[in-house]
């Protein structure tokens, strides 16, 4: 699907970092405090922790030492294996975590978890928070507290030279399209029938993958003709798969139709009080220290970066 960049250099680190590609729950929270310290998240930047951003922490997390994270792998450059045959879980998500942690002087604990359960797992105590590229959505705020982090919008990923000359969104009504389940995208999607119906052109074929490298199978074997994800990822993947002869992106309102500004949000359990509030501060600290931006800026997208870290900032 797309190439793997080498392993991150994680020296000084609080505790040995343990990953699991688990579907089926998190770690019960049974492991033992880890020693705050500095932490090398990525070359060039080492992150301390801040003894007043710990003391925020809830009394459990601040005894293990451990926030457990749910994200869905792959989703590249947000999450993703550092090789074909690894479940070491790196990118933008997984290297701001470490930051994150290394702040509040805990853990970031990241454990895979199917998009569409993720949610559910968070309710039912199997993890204390989520990053994963997931919007902040009002309908997504009853099931968690969003610490809003990054912006971005959605795009096409097509195959190369978009041989279906894609270039507004009506121009794959009645054509069969790829998206992720339970995903904001797949939504978007839904809402793009009735412009299709305004239009008097065929229903778009939406097909829905558990996973969105499962979508790009389905591109790449032509059951679909084009997958829509986060314009990131689609431009992370189409200049990495095949050393960027597989897929090429179309981006834009005009091709992707219209959305609302919504921001992607670290979702934070509401059975952890004073947690987002931790997470917001720690982040906000990485924002004004400039470490934030070095993580974004490893991944060549400074300009998903927003300014302010906010508490569920989403308006629909």
């Amino acid at each position: 699907m797309s190439a793997r960049r080498a392993p991150l250099a994680l020296a000084l680190v609080l505790a040995p970092v343990t990953l699991s590609a688990c579907t089926d729950g998190g770690a019960p929270r049974d492991e033992s405090p880890a020693k705050a310290g500095p932490v090398t998240v990525i070359p060039g930047l080492t992150v301390t922790p801040d003894p007043t951003l710990h003391a925020e922490l809830p009394a459990d997390i601040r005894s293990s030492g451990v926030v457990r994270v749910a994200t869905d792998v792959p989703y590249p450059p947000f999450e993703m294996y550092e090789s074909e045959d690894s479940k070491q879980i790196t990118g933008i998500d997984f290297d701001l975590g470490q930051a994150l942690g290394a702040r509040l002087g805990v853990r970031f604990d990241f454990q895979a978890q199917k998009f569409d359960g993720i949610l559910p797992a968070v309710e039912a105590d199997k993890f204390d928070a989520v990053m994963s590229a997931m919007t902040d959505k009002k309908a997504r705020q009853r099931s968690v507290d969003f610490v809003d982090y990054l912006n971005a919008g959605p795009g096409w990923l097509v195959r190369k030279g978009n041989p279906e000359g894609i270039t507004v969104v009506t121009d794959v009504c009645g054509k069969a399209v790829g998206v992720q389940t339970g995903t904001n995208h797949q939504k978007l999607l839904e809402q793009r029938q009735d412009l299709c119906k305004s239009k008097n052109l065929p229903p778009i074929k939406i097909l829905s993958f558990s996973k969105d490298s499962e979508a790009q199978l389905a591109l790449r074997s032509g059951k679909v003709v084009a997958d829509y994800l986060d314009e990131v990822t689609a431009g992370y993947v189409a200049a990495k798969a095949d050393d960027g002869a597989a897929f090429s992106t179309v981006t834009g309102r005009a091709a992707v139709g219209e959305y609302s500004a919504s921001p992607m949000g670290i979702g934070v359990s509401k059975n952890s009080p004073g947690l987002k509030e931790a997470i917001q501060a720690a982040l906000q600290s990485l924002m004004d220290d400039g470490s934030y931006e070095k993580i974004l800026k490893k991944y060549n997208v400074p300009g998903i970066a927003i300014p302010k870290a906010t508490i569920n900032g989403s308006l629909d």
